[in-house]
């Protein structure tokens, strides 16, 4: 849509939406992207992560680009202080839409994976993603408009060996997402479950993991806002729309082990490296 009708739908959608937006995970990957195209949608953003320089040259990019406001807050989400900070950040802001993007991967067997990771993991996927979401759906309802979107994943939907506690973070979210939608409608607030395949961000490096396929992190963040208010869930891209329908063509426990192949082929690597290792030590 372009012209006139164009722009009235857009101003519809900053009025909806607008002035000002918090994203999480802003500093790379699908956050930055989302952070971008807000920008480029007029609104004003609150930029959340823990690097505060990467935020801070973000953030002076999007303001002498498209005019924008943004202020910075660099924070560690997991559990602790983080959401008295974010609450203080964002006091007297008309906060109309809130992106969890915040959060990582692992991969690998069960077994071999360190406690402490995955359970910093859980933190931030899904402790730290509900405390930020009791402190924003009051304020949105208040307002009664505006938006919350949370970042689900292909994984989400069935079990994945060599990435369990990942996965299972994943389905934490889009049911948490599901359920939002419905409780939140009748205030005015829209909930959008955004669940991309394979992406080309940090994440696939920090959960080591190789790609041969993936997506643009700007693909997904046009989709996944250009869904927000009209669907549940969105798979942003061809990609993900492939493998979310393939997927779902197969019983459960067939997704489980189709999966376990996809898995196997993206962490084979770390077999190779675990066998050299043994090797030299040999």
């Amino acid at each position: 849509m372009t012209g006139a009708a164009g722009r009235d739908r857009m101003e519809r959608w900053r009025d909806r939406y607008g002035p000002w937006t918090l994203v999480t995970g802003a500093s790379e990957g699908i956050g930055r992207a989302i952070a971008v195209e807000l920008a480029r949608r007029g609104l004003n953003l609150v930029l959340v992560a823990r690097r505060r320089p990467l935020l801070e040259e973000l953030g002076r990019t999007l303001e002498e680009k498209h005019g924008v406001e943004t202020r910075i807050l660099a924070l560690d989400l997991r559990p602790g202080d983080s959401i008295d900070a974010l609450a203080e950040a964002t006091v007297g802001l008309d906060l109309g839409l809130a992106v969890a993007s915040a959060g990582f991967g692992s991969s690998g067997p069960f077994l071999d994976t360190a406690l402490e990771r995955e359970l910093a993991m859980v933190d931030v996927n899904c402790r730290a993603l509900t405390a930020l979401c009791h402190h924003v759906a009051p304020r949105l309802a208040r307002r009664g408009s505006g938006g919350l979107i949370l970042m689900s994943s292909l994984v989400a939907f069935q079990g994945v060996p060599r990435s369990a506690v990942y996965a299972a973070t994943k389905a934490y979210v889009q049911s948490l997402a599901e359920a939002l939608r419905v409780e939140l409608r009748p205030s005015g607030v829209d909930v959008l479950a955004s669940a991309p395949g394979p992406v080309h961000s940090g994440f696939a490096e920090r959960a080591d993991m190789r790609m041969s396929k993936a997506l643009g992190a700007d693909v997904v963040a046009e989709a996944t806002l250009s869904a927000l208010g009209r669907r549940t869930t969105v798979r942003p891209g061809w990609l993900s729309k492939v493998l979310g329908h393939s997927l779902a063509m197969l019983p459960r426990w067939g997704r489980v082990h189709m999966m376990k192949q996809v898995m196997a082929g993206m962490t084979h690597h770390q077999d190779e490296r675990a066998k050299s290792e043994t090797r030299g030590l040999a």
